[in-house]
């Protein structure tokens, strides 16, 4: 199985970093209002993916990215 890295762009400009193992689902829950973290913050904008062979790589980088808490950090990530 595969899993995903994801970055989101927020309506009010924050960046959202989750992991999943079914991307499309997932993008669809976050639109349809069904992920708190992003409740009422559309519309949203898929920024990024990367794509991992295991549930802790994905886990593992989307910590590291959050741990940071920096803009500037998930950019230069992005941007990579």
């Amino acid at each position: 199985m595969k899993w995903w890295l994801y970055i989101l762009l927020l309506a009010n400009g924050q960046y959202y970093v989750g992991s999943t193992s079914n991307l499309e689902r997932r993008i669809v829950q976050h639109k349809a209002w069904k992920v708190i973290a992003t409740k009422g913050k559309l519309p949203l904008e898929l920024l990024f993916t990367r794509e991992y062979e295991t549930l802790s790589e994905a886990r593992s980088a989307e910590y590291q990215l959050k741990k940071k808490k920096s803009r500037k950090y998930i950019e230069l990530f992005m941007n990579a």
